[in-house]
This record gives C-alpha cells, structure tokens and sequence, in this order.
C-alpha cells in the first residue's frame, strides 16, 4: 500500500507540472528495491506517464545495487548512479524514504566556554569512546534557533551539513518536478541526543562493533526547511506520515484489499495498515514525517494541507 501511494503521488506531480513526455523517477537509497516497484506497479494504470518514465537509483552499495535490479528485472530505462549530480537533467519526482536519518550526523555539547563538538577518542585501554574538543566551535551559537540557544549546560544537539537537501532542492527548483523526503524526527530543531546503533533487531553500543551495526539519528524537519527554502525552493509540509497516508487514500485502498483477501490475509493488512497512520508504541503515523519540495510555482501537492494549513503545521 505505501509504495503503491507513492507512485500515486507521483502521477499527481506528473500532471501538475504538465505532464512532460520524459520524467526522471529517482530514488536515494531504494535498499532491496521493494517501494519502487510497488510504485511502478501503481504507475502502470497511467501508461502515457509510465512510457515517460526513466528510472534512476541513488545506490553505492554494490550488493543492494544486486538486489534492486532483480527486484525490478525487466524494468526498461533503468540505471544507477553513486549521486544525484550524475542523473540527468530534466522533471523528476524524487523519493527519500528513510534516507536522511543513515547520513552523518555531528553532535554539539552545550558548556560554559560555548559549543564544543562531540568526538571520538582512544581511552586508556584502547577502546573507542566519546570524548568532547577541547576548544569552542567559534560563533556556532549565532546559527541556532533561539529554542536551542536555550538548552541548559550538557544539552547536545545535532546537525547535518545541508549539501544533500540543497542538491535536491535545487533541482526541482531549476528542472521542474517536486521531492518527497520521508524519515522519522522531529517537526522543530531540539536539543537531544538521538543518535543510536541497531544489530540484529536491538540497540546496540555503536563504538563498539564499528562498521557492523546500522547507525541512525532523528531528521531536524525545521532544518531541512530552512535549507530548501533558502535556496529558493518551496516546502510543503512537514506533516505526520500518518495524516499524509490517510489524505492519499491508505484506509480506501485496504478497505478494498481486505474485502478480496482472505482472514489471514486481511488481518495482515490491518496490522500494516495500523503500523503505517497509527501513534503509540509500534506506530510510525506520528514518529515518522512527509516533507515535499518543489518549485516556487508549484504552490499545492496532493497529500499537504493548503497553504494556511501547511503555516499551522510547520513549526515557529
């Protein structure tokens, strides 16, 4: 249903800037290829955008690169490339499911001399542990929200380089389309510390086992915002997942896939279903965020409130 939403959501875009006779499909980080090729599936419903399409994987990976293409075997107009800056020009729609929360993340350490970054040192017995530099990052504080600039002594808070979102950014801003960036984080920039190692379906110490566990931090949405709009770019959101899945139509579509489905079948897809707009513990409605970008022109998108909604939900 998410995948088959997403190539939805991007026949939407197709039509709204005209339909244009060749789309660029990208997708960073695409992992087993799985969500594309339920977008695609969608997509085949509208065959004068499908014909258009060509499909380019953001991919360094070359086992994942392995296994999106026998995922998506028989695909025509497919290829791969190590960055955004190699897929030609031309309208896209880009997808960034859960692909800002695995870059690097830098951390801060709030002291009486100023901000010092969080760095990884040897102790005594030579293992790797966290330590904090010894001087200041000079005028780091002028850049923080005041909302940060407020956090108590100790307070650490982390922040990613804008060079990826600027890229994404400034494309659809020069070469028409729109992106859709969906990762779990927060609505505004916060002091916290969210940076986590996962093995094996469990949290893990991430200094121990280096290179062998999956490292993640939460997304700063208001950041990201901050960024495309600098650049001159429209934002559209952020909104919850949750909010953003039942406005394409999700309990529509498994309302229908329940009723051809048997009992086993059906309850899976109510479980799913649960998991992908639900809150609480298990829930990925409310932790996870859609954020949309586009250019200036492009002033409403299927899935975001109108514009004084979209006000409301953006943080101050």
């Amino acid at each position: 249903m998410f995948g088959e939403l997403l190539g939805l959501w991007t026949a939407s875009v197709w039509k709204a800037i005209g339909s244009p006779s060749v789309m660029r499909l990208i997708e960073l980080g695409p992992g087993r290829g799985t969500m594309m090729a339920d977008a695609l599936r969608a997509l085949r419903v509208l065959p004068p955008l499908y014909q258009s399409l060509s499909i380019h994987l953001i991919e360094v990976n070359p086992v994942l690169r392995e296994k999106q293409n026998a995922t998506l075997s028989g695909m025509r107009n497919i290829a791969w490339h190590g960055s955004i800056d190699d897929v030609p020009r031309g309208p896209s729609v880009i997808l960034a499911n859960e692909y800002f929360d695995v870059l690097p993340v830098r951390q801060m350490v709030k002291r009486e001399t100023g901000w010092h970054e969080r760095v990884v040192e040897l102790d005594p017995e030579g293992k790797l542990v966290f330590g904090v530099a010894a001087e200041p990052m000079p005028h780091f504080e002028v850049l923080l929200p005041p909302l940060v600039r407020a956090a108590p002594l100790g307070a650490i808070f982390e922040w990613r380089p804008d060079a990826e979102i600027m890229k994404i950014a400034t494309r659809v801003r020069d070469q028409d389309g729109a992106a859709l960036i969906i990762d779990y984080g927060h609505l505004r920039s916060d002091a916290g510390d969210t940076f986590q190692a996962i093995a094996r379906h469990s949290f893990a110490d991430p200094l121990k086992n280096p290179g062998q566990t999956d490292v993640t931090a939460h997304v700063d949405f208001q950041a990201l915002v901050r960024a495309v709009e600098n650049v001159g770019a429209r934002a559209h959101g952020p909104v919850p997942q949750g909010d953003f899945l039942k406005r394409l139509g999700i309990e529509t579509r498994a309302a229908t896939l329940m009723g051809k489905a048997t009992p086993e079948v059906s309850e899976d897809i109510s479980g799913a279903l649960k998991r992908l707009i639900g809150g609480g513990r298990g829930g990925m409605g409310s932790m996870f965020k859609v954020l949309a970008v586009s250019e200036p022109r492009l002033t409403s998108l299927v899935g975001f409130a109108g514009d004084e909604q979209d006000a409301k939900d953006k943080p101050s």
